[in-house]
């Protein structure tokens, strides 16, 4: 599956366009995703999912009637961006309001409740269910801080036959919550998943071993244990979710075996075949069971099994009709293919009176971006090494997608002759959309936080450094609500402020001041290797993170130290130079 491409980085957007060509009677293009092909009857609630690319059927696999009415889809094993979201569910609604639904994963998270915010402030009332269905991620006391795994399937499926069945968004809601709630899952793997262009798999389980509670981006499991036989795996899962299965559970289940990629249909069947008995054995009915390829992970060795503990409202939207182009059930009545608006015309910017100060700084934050993105690209490799020790290893891959992105939209922006503000802004949003992931939305707000702060002013001084490097670092931690000792950018971050802020009131030179903040967040960056992680996808692999410092803190800290070294050279050039990037780096800015 990762043989087949030509730009690694252009490999989502194209499977995505193929996906389309394949089914152009099921889904329809649109910015940001895919939406249904057919007519939607007016007032009906749309069902909006999405997360990463990778993971197919899911998600684009799973829109049509009686399921999704859209999919927001994002790069490989990274969150689609906040701007994709809005642009799918804006298409998708169809006037009975959206309801979000996705896997709880912290860059998820973060774009599509931006989303939310926004299509909400436009008057389309907007919910959000997330799916919390991986056992392995979390303890029971600690549900909402549990994962979505395979049990996407479950929740999507459910509160797709509702919407379909015309019931209002209250009801879809509810029914999507209680599914959610009575859906278990556990994974294992047997080998891992290589990203497209890698010559190697984000993470390798030792010969004649299985790792047990594995994610969906690729992520390592909990713990390994010796390989089992089959009756031993089917075993091993059912017991497992037997143990964890709700308080008010019945004895009727969905049972889903799902393979992740490399696992294929008869050693599935033949597993599924073993669990059956043993549900029976228990006493529980199986109902409607699905077995195949449903969430998977590239081409990882693995797969899971899910239960969902069915009441008789569950049962009746779990067995309706349902046309998708991975999942069908039953017979969905013809609809004819509805006419999709092309993309709204972006609005038009308002005038602006750009200070030569503000363009000056505009030019030198189009050259800064460049050097960021200099030390990304050589660092790209590493960085995406050290997410994959407990992570998803797309660390490296999505900074250069974001950083390049940003790099030229700042660019094409200053060289309109355009403020600092909206360099960044431009730049930011940039980020965000090309990204996607969490730190695809936080960098990118934190861009754009430090361009407001920037404005568009008559003249600038360290000061101002300040002010922008505060906005900056407000932004990451008000969005991610990481704080210190998290293992997150927020280790390296917050000294970087602080240290910064005392140099300069202590009266240090700007230069001098931003080599001394990016030497104290290299250190901090470094110290992370002795913390657990408390927040995003490698929470649930603390024990493996230790001794290894957090890549995002890592990057920042190497990003710091380049843009430090950079100023430092502008802001000593001698005034005889030259070149256009020296005659505009130290106008408009006091060097106080």
């Amino acid at each position: 599956m990762t043989q087949i491409f030509d730009n690694p980085a252009e490999f989502a957007d194209e499977a995505l366009d193929g996906f389309v060509a394949a089914y152009p009677g099921h889904v329809a293009r649109v910015d940001g995703g895919v939406v249904r092909a057919t007519e939607v009857p007016a007032g009906q609630v749309a069902l909006v999912i999405g997360g990463g690319s990778g993971h197919y059927p899911a998600f684009a696999g799973l829109v049509g009637p009686g399921l999704a009415a859209a999919a927001a889809c994002g790069n490989i094993f990274a969150s689609p961006a906040a701007g994709q979201v809005y642009r799918v569910a804006k298409a998708a609604n169809a006037g009975g309001g959206v309801l979000l639904s996705y896997g709880n994963y912290a860059g998820d998270v973060l774009h599509f409740g931006q989303a939310q915010l926004r299509l909400n402030a436009e008057g389309i009332e907007t919910r959000t269910v997330l799916v919390t269905d991986d056992i392995a991620s979390a303890p029971v006391e600690q549900i909402e801080k549990r994962r979505g795994i395979a049990g996407d399937l479950t929740v999507f499926k459910i509160a797709g036959a509702a919407a379909e069945a015309g019931l209002n968004l209250d009801e879809v809601e509810r029914l999507a919550v209680r599914t959610n709630h009575r859906t278990r899952s556990l994974g294992v793997a047997f080998g891992g998943c290589t990203l497209p262009g890698s010559d190697a798999p984000l993470f390798s389980v030792p010969e004649g071993q299985m790792s047990l509670g594995l994610g969906i981006h690729g992520e390592p499991g909990v713990s390994e244990h010796p390989m089992p036989t089959a009756s031993e795996l089917a075993g091993l899962l059912v017991s497992k979710l037997l143990e964890d299965k709700p308080e008010d559970a019945g004895s009727r289940v969905v049972a889903i075996v799902n393979g992740l990629g490399t696992v294929k249909y008869d050693e599935l069947f033949l597993l599924f075949g073993k669990i059956e008995k043993l549900l029976g054995a228990a006493g529980l009915t199986v109902v409607e069971p699905e077995c195949g390829e449903l969430v998977t992970s590239l081409d990882m060795s693995g797969l899971s099994l899910t239960l969902l503990w069915l009441d008789e409202e569950l049962e009746q939207y779990w067995a309706a009709p349902a046309d998708t182009p991975a999942f069908r059930k039953g017979n969905t009545p013809a609809r004819a293919r509805r006419e999709l608006a092309g993309p709204e015309a972006a609005a038009s910017e308002a005038a602006e009176d750009t200070t030569s100060a503000a363009a000056a700084i505009g030019q030198q934050a189009a050259a800064v971006l460049a050097r960021v993105r200099d030390v990304v690209v050589e660092y790209e490799e590493e960085l995406g090494n050290l997410d994959a020790i407990a992570g998803d290893g797309d660390h490296g891959i999505g900074m250069r997608r974001g950083v390049d992105a940003a790099l030229e939209a700042g660019q094409r922006k200053a060289a309109t002759g355009a403020s600092v503000e909206r360099v960044l802004t431009a730049a930011g949003e940039a980020w965000s959309e090309r990204a996607g992931g969490t730190s695809g939305a936080l960098w990118g707000s934190a861009v754009i936080a430090a361009g407001l702060a920037l404005g568009n002013r008559q003249s600038y001084s360290a000061g101002d450094a300040a002010a922008a490097v505060k906005a900056f670092a407000s932004a990451i931690t008000e969005l991610g609500k990481a704080e210190p000792g998290d293992k997150t950018m927020v280790d390296a971050l917050l000294p970087f402020r602080d240290t910064l802020l005392g140099e300069l009131d202590g009266g240090t030179s700007l230069a001098d001041a931003l080599a001394a903040a990016a030497a104290a967040a290299q250190t901090a960056a470094d110290r992370t290797a002795d913390l657990r992680p408390l927040k995003g996808r490698a929470r649930p692999l603390a024990e493996k993170s230790l001794g290894h410092p957090d890549p995002g803190a890592v990057s920042f800290g190497l990003i710091s130290e380049r843009i430090a070294q950079h100023i430092k050279r502008e802001l000593t050039r001698p005034e005889s130079a030259t070149s256009d990037e020296a005659t505009t780096a130290g106008k408009g800015v006091h060097n106080d």
